[in-house]
């Protein structure tokens, strides 16, 4: 059995059920919060993994993609809750702090997952808060909503003053690197719109600070990029062309076949 609820206010929080075992790609578009009420996760981050059983929060950045598998732990269905910070949201929550009391010599690290100290009384406090809300198909206030909301980005500052850098990632001096994003992410399927979303700009900004680094259009760089990276696989041997094109994102095999032999001269197959 599965179930998904959603208190849609500022798209805040999801109710997930489920009774048996789920595993599924996860693209964070938002700043998430996700407390474990019963079952297990597990999160793959990378060459990461983390478990989190009931009780467990953790922190997700928006701007990555995570395998979650999702898991009935001593006969108990996986329910957990998840709050979502828009963009919107954050830059009023921004607005509202003291100058004085933003870090200024915070710095974005390269995690994209956090997690909580276990048996903090204040997350249990939140999340189950919440609950009863699931249960009886009630939609709360929006007061209230943006009331847990708050509740959630201080518990995330609690956690380390760096997380403002990763919060607030669309002010300066926290913008996300352009370059460090495409790096990390050229082979994945992302619209230049989702692109601009996840480093914190508009698609007008992110076109206008990617024309500083480079003289080409970010669609131009990704296609130079991939096939940079399927010469070097092939290159190095041990490994199909055809799976090579699909590591690096490209869909199609006869696609990349011929705009490898434009820039290369050679059809990857013929590559010794």
């Amino acid at each position: 059995m599965e179930r998904l609820d959603v208190l849609d206010c500022h798209n805040a929080y999801i109710g997930s059920y489920f009774t048996d075992d789920r595993g599924c790609a996860h693209c964070c578009r938002e700043h998430t919060l996700i407390y474990i009420y019963s079952g297990e996760l597990e999160i793959t981050d990378g060459n990461r993994k983390s478990r989190l059983k009931a009780g467990d929060c953790a922190f997700m950045r928006r701007d990555n993609r995570m395998w979650l598998q999702k898991r009935v732990c001593d006969g108990m269905p996986y329910h957990s809750i998840v709050l979502k910070f828009s963009k919107d949201f954050l830059r009023e929550y921004y607005q509202s702090l003291s100058r004085r009391d933003i870090p200024r010599d915070a710095r974005r690290d390269k995690h994209s997952l956090y997690i909580f100290p276990s048996g903090r009384n204040d997350v249990r406090g939140l999340f189950e808060s919440i609950l009863p809300y699931f249960e009886a198909g009630m939609k709360p206030t929006e007061e209230m909503l943006i009331q847990r909301l708050s509740e959630g980005v201080r518990m995330i500052l609690d956690i380390d003053v760096n997380l403002y850098a990763s919060l607030f990632d669309f002010v300066d001096p926290w913008k996300i690197d352009l370059m460090e994003f495409m790096e990390r992410n050229y082979m994945h399927n992302l619209s230049m719109e989702e692109i601009a979303y996840f480093t914190g700009r508009s698609l007008a900004s992110f076109k206008r600070d990617f024309k500083r680094y480079c003289d080409v259009t970010p669609q131009k760089w990704i296609i130079r990029r991939r096939l940079q990276a399927a010469h070097e696989l092939i290159r190095r041997g041990g490994r199909k062309v055809s799976d090579v094109c699909l590591d690096v994102g490209f869909k199609n095999l006869s696609h990349f076949s011929k705009v490898y032999k434009e820039a290369y001269g050679v059809a990857p197959t013929m590559v010794i």
